[in-house]
């Protein structure tokens, strides 16, 4: 019966796996995004720079299917040129600059670019703001950028980085806070929201959870769980703030394929036998080598193309901070429960059919990401 139990629940958890890894249908986009805008300028001359999922923006501005399934570079060029006015209609309707309270009125300029993150790509579109006003005034950023009534996503976040009349910083905005008034934006909130959005990019960035589930599945005592945590958190520290700062910079081509193989090397360890004793005295080198590709593709999240802007580094401590709060709670609710389950005469049978769905999805992930050649 333990090994019908263990085919069970092997099957269960690739179910649930599958569905959270496979893409959903064209119709319905139920995973969430992060949008990006440059602001910067002085008094009523104001230039927002937006990196905007591509496919979500043209489903967003009501456009055939024709342009939001574009895939080629080239393409999507094209189709944000000849769809240039219904594009701009629909960001500049949800994306707003104020001055003294009164709105500035937007101008698209030029042609709107496609760039990658990772494999999505990002539609670059660069607006200018006149606003009028008497000198002195304070900005307001307003963004409503994707919001769940369009069923396309859920719980956008529109990350600001601004530099205006001197005053530089950052916010994260969402529905519950859409707007950022420059010069009253107080450091504790931005302390709160990347602490936040580094704690929700763990959670719901399913292949850093998997590495996690896996490393914790071949640790036996909670010394092993220690040590092995704080290897990880070193390592992904150190990369995470050098990629984010613009120090580091490796291709997420490169990096993505690296993290979904942590994932297998470490869950198939568990397979063949326990972990310590498979990768022995290389266990701690090879968790803090995959800690470093982890804490690239953790700043991967911010993409901030600004090297050595420190005014962003109290953002990025926080976001980090946030990761390794929800790294904490993950290991304070599953160890105690591995634990117990290793008492029990199925254990082995048990860590047996959780490391195979992972080693599958991950061989997924793994083929899924390497890039094809053109």
């Amino acid at each position: 019966m333990r090994w019908l139990s263990a085919v069970l629940l092997a099957a269960i958890l690739g179910g649930v796996l599958t569905d959270l890894v496979l893409p959903a249908p064209a119709a319905a986009h139920d995973v969430t995004t992060t949008a990006q805008a440059e602001v910067t300028g002085t008094g009523t001359n104001v230039k927002v720079v937006l990196d905007l999922e591509y496919d979500l923006l043209m489903k967003s501005a009501w456009l055939y299917d024709e342009a939001y399934d574009a895939k080629e570079r080239t393409e999507q060029l094209r189709q944000l040129k000849i769809n240039r006015d219904a594009v701009t209609t629909y960001v500049t309707g949800r994306f707003a600059v104020a001055y003294g309270d009164k709105p500035c009125a937007p101008t698209p300029v030029g042609d709107a670019d496609v760039r990658p993150r990772g494999k999505v790509a990002f539609a670059v579109v660069t607006l200018t703001y006149a606003c009028r006003g008497e000198s002195g005034g304070a900005h307001a950023i307003s963004s409503a950028l994707f919001p769940d009534s369009e069923s396309f996503v859920h719980s956008t976040k529109t990350i600001v980085r601004y530099d205006l009349d001197g005053e530089k910083g950052s916010a994260v905005l969402d529905a519950t806070a859409p707007t950022v008034r420059v010069g009253e934006h107080k450091a504790s909130s931005q302390i709160g929201e990347f602490f936040l959005l580094g704690a929700e990019h763990l959670l719901f960035g399913l292949d850093h959870v998997l590495f996690l589930l896996a490393l914790l599945i071949g640790a036996r005592r909670l010394r092993d769980v220690i040590v092995t945590a704080s290897a990880f958190t070193a390592a992904h520290s150190i990369t995470f703030l050098l990629a984010a700062m613009g120090i580091v910079d490796v291709p997420s081509a490169i990096v993505e394929p690296i993290i979904a193989g942590s994932i297998i090397v470490v869950a198939l360890a568990n397979l063949l036998g326990r972990a310590e004793d498979r990768l022995g005295k290389w266990r701690l080198p090879i968790v803090f080598a995959f800690g470093l590709v982890h804490g690239l593709g953790f700043a991967g999240a911010l993409d901030i193309d600004q090297g050595g802007s420190w005014e962003l580094l109290l953002s990025l401590l926080s976001f980090n901070l946030g990761i390794e709060a929800a790294q904490l709670a993950i290991i304070a609710v599953l160890f105690p429960l591995l634990v117990l389950l290793r008492r029990t005469s199925a254990a082995r049978w048990a860590l047996a059919a959780m490391s195979v769905p992972i080693v599958a999805v991950s061989l997924y992930w793994f083929v899924e990401r390497i890039p094809l050649p053109l």
